[in-house]
């Protein structure tokens, strides 16, 4: 007889309306001090255990909570101070802040996505680093739910093979040299939650999602026998997510005591029926989505409950999301301006935690013990499928006729761009920035009042105007060839979006981590996308007409939009985003039509929706590259199409990159010390691109000597006369003062460089 339990892999850490962000970024300036910093968020962390031991979640996760991100969490635990940071205390928060965040003497920490999610974490650097214990986390917040609230919490611990995979500072042939540095640190923190009586302890490897080597498969099962070794009195949950593991036959089989498996993304069904599953060991299986918003089918999950119970022989099977709740919002308990029909079909955190313990009632006692749940959650379900929301006819004629068609622009690259600097005229090595601009408490208070009334739209669109015409002077001033209108008419760059076109719902508290205290709401769709009329068009003519220099129009592009948003999963997400670059594609061309010469269209979700199968990745990038086509590739030629990537492993998606057939692409470089350059010296790329050259996601102000170095780098592969200069990213999160400061340094460092070029070629 089967016996089952529940548990969580991960709960938000941002608090209901933001909590843990507001006490971050108040500690930041100064406001709090650091021992306030710790009662906020030990009131939040105890608060957010105590809602999973209330809704009766067997196995609670501890160790989840992280001051900015768990990566960089196990990084400073054992030792793993960047080089420049290693003067610092390594026990100081400031320190730990300063890895993420950069300070006055160094750059922080790169950044980049964690697997396919827009969840961001800090790369550790090895390089230089002698690898202790500094500090056993794990066993501070176990012990802390143990004694303030009777949780005999289940620690969560990322992996020593994910961890050090995830890192930089090394070769690949030195992976398990590396490997069997930390496996000692692994081992005490796992000796010393034996001792305060854990149970069980969760090891986080979602890389075994990825293409492993045998080698590194013998690796992980070398590492778990060493770990199980040092404590055989805990059980060890090898936990993986995301999609299912790559070779599933030797996972299964590793010395641990649980499996933890994803039932919603990818294959582990028909693996388990293929292969079956150990008779000795615990499958944890996840079974409810951890990483949409949207309302379990119930009847269908617990039709696989019953097919994975029949499947296997295991004694106990684990009920939990399929992973962490990281990615999604807290409660749905606070929206109350959305649709009945959309709210009643959208289950956030505490939902789907509760969703779980309906299913383990189920489990335990039959279908008939949740019959009224099931009736609710079908009729729910039933409401949104049948609303009004599906089906958009026009859109679906729109779809087919683009079927069977040659998507491209109407001539190629280096005829459309000769036209293109003839018409624009800028000088050697432009200088321009990504598109948003400071959004200061004063931008965001007041459009909190438009939103709430206090003022009325030609108050607010006076605002938004004053606020634009004064940025607009500003560049000017600082001499950037090429401007931008600020966006500070706008909430987020998906969200924005969502608000415009027809399928999409936005939230009101919606709010997910993206990186550090930086939280974005993923607009919801619900339905078929269709462009009813300009979202943009207004605001980019009202800026262009301030000044003689071209103003960029600023567009997310279809594969970031459907990427950054919580898609029903009734909805095949390539049809969905086929729709969305319809959409798009009529708002570029109204860009156009208004006379805007230079349309931005930014994808930095591009590489994150890649599954973590490279065998199914040509799919995923055809879809892709289509998707882009179909937005940008009927303007004129003399129409100039950039667009913008984020923090990326940019070598494996090169022809990816080139395909998109963007005339003007800016990525990231200022935090990955100029490797990225490395993909372009190894690739002939003709097109031009703007290599970021100083990091915006921290609030230092580079020099113009370190400017000009990056800038030097990045030209001793790249011709000139392609290379533009801009920041890696969008400004928005930056304060006024720091940014027209580093903006100053980088016009000046490129002013410097021109000049000393041209006055080589005389």
């Amino acid at each position: 007889m089967t016996t089952f339990i529940s548990s969580n892999l991960g709960y938000p850490r941002i608090g209901e309306k933001r909590e843990w962000k507001k006490a971050l970024e108040a500690y930041w300036r100064g406001d709090i001090t650091e021992s306030s910093l710790y009662d906020r968020t030990t009131e939040l962390r105890l608060k957010n255990l105590k809602k999973q031991q209330d809704i009766g979640i067997d196995l609670i996760p501890v160790g989840d909570f992280s001051f900015y991100d768990q990566v960089l969490d196990t990084a400073v635990s054992f030792g793993a101070i960047p080089k420049r940071f290693q003067q610092e205390d390594p026990q100081s928060i400031d320190t730990y802040f300063a890895i993420a965040r950069g300070n006055k003497g160094a750059v922080a920490a790169e950044m980049t996505k964690w697997f396919n999610t827009n969840y961001h974490y800090i790369v550790p650097e090895l390089e230089d680093v002698t690898p202790q214990l500094v500090e056993n986390r794990a066993l501070h917040y176990y012990k802390e739910a143990k004694e303030k609230l009777g949780i005999d919490g289940k620690p969560v611990i990322i992996g020593p093979v994910t961890f050090v995979k995830l890192s930089k500072g090394y070769q690949p042939e030195e992976l398990e040299g590396w490997v069997d540095k930390f496996v000692p640190l692994y081992k005490q923190v796992l000796q010393e939650l034996a001792e305060a009586g854990a149970s069980w302890v969760q090891f986080d490897e979602p890389i075994l999602g990825t293409n492993l080597s045998n080698r590194e498969l013998e690796l992980v099962e070398k590492v778990y026998q060493s770990l199980k070794e040092a404590a055989p009195n805990v059980k060890l949950l090898l936990q993986t997510y995301f999609e299912s593991v790559q070779n599933y036959k030797k996972i299964v089989e590793l010395p641990v005591d649980g499996i933890g498996l994803d039932f919603i993304h990818g294959d582990s069904l028909n693996l388990i029926k293929k292969f079956g599953f150990p008779q000795d060991k615990v499958l944890a299986a996840g079974i409810v989505n951890g990483r949409n918003v949207w309302s379990a089918d119930l009847e269908g999950a617990l039709s696989l409950i019953k097919q994975i119970d029949l499947l296997t022989e295991t004694d106990q099977i684990i009920l939990q999301p399929s992973c962490s709740l990281l990615h999604v919002p807290v409660t749905k308990q606070t929206e109350e301006k959305l649709d009945t029909v959309i709210l009643n079909g959208l289950s956030f955190a505490d939902e789907k935690l509760t969703e779980i313990q309906t299913l383990l009632k189920a489990a335990k006692e039959g279908s008939e013990a949740i019959q009224a749940q099931l009736e609710e959650n079908k009729s729910a379900r039933n409401a949104l499928e049948s609303s009004t929301y599906r089906k958009n006819e026009e859109i679906t004629r729109e779809l087919l006729s683009i079927e069977n068609k040659e998507i491209k622009r109407s001539i190629p690259f280096q005829e459309r761009i000769a036209k293109q600097r003839e018409k624009l005229n800028l000088p050697l090595l432009p200088t321009t920035t990504i598109g948003s601009l400071p959004q200061t408490a004063e931008v965001k208070g007041t459009r909190t009042k438009w939103r709430k009334g206090d003022i009325s739209n030609e108050e607010y669109a006076s605002f938004v105007e004053k606020e634009t015409a004064k940025w607009i002077q500003i560049q000017e001033d600082l001499g950037l060839d090429v401007l931008v209108h600020g966006e500070f008419e706008r909430t987020d760059m998906v969200e924005y979006f969502g608000e415009k076109l027809n399928g999409f719902a936005v939230t009101e508290f919606g709010w997910v981590q993206s990186y550090g205290s930086r939280c974005v709401k993923p607009p919801l769709v619900v339905g078929d996308v269709s462009w009813d009329e300009p979202i943009t068009v207004k605001e980019i003519v009202d800026a262009q007409k301030l000044t003689d220099k071209p103003v960029k129009g600023m567009l997310t592009g279809p594969v970031t939009i459907l990427n950054w948003s919580f898609v029903h999963e009734e909805l095949p997400r390539y049809t969905v985003q086929n729709q969305i670059a319809l959409s798009l594609e009529k708002e570029v061309l109204a860009l156009e039509k208004a006379g805007v010469q230079i349309i931005q269209v930014d994808e930095p979700a591009l590489r994150e929706g890649l599954p973590l199968d490279r065998l199914r990745w040509p799919e995923y990038f055809d879809a892709a590259v289509k998707a882009f086509r179909l937005a940008t590739s009927t303007v004129q030629p003399e129409t100039q199409i950039h667009t913008h990537m984020c923090y990326s492993e940019f070598g494996e998606i090169y022809e990816a990159i080139d395909e998109l057939d963007a005339d003007v692409i800016s990525i990231e470089t200022s935090r990955s010390h100029g490797e990225l350059v490395d993909t372009f010296e190894e690739n002939n790329y003709e097109k031009e691109i703007g290599l970021g050259v100083y990091d915006i996601h921290s609030p230092r102000v580079p020099s113009i000597e370190e400017i000009k170095q990056n800038i030097e780098r990045a030209l001793q592969t790249i011709d000139a006369k392609q290379f533009w200069i801009n920041p890696d990213c969008g400004l928005k999160t930056r304060q006024e003062e720091e940014t027209v400061a580093a903006l100053e340094n980088m016009v000046n460092a490129a002013k410097e460089i021109r000049e000393a070029r041209l006055a080589q070629q005389k």
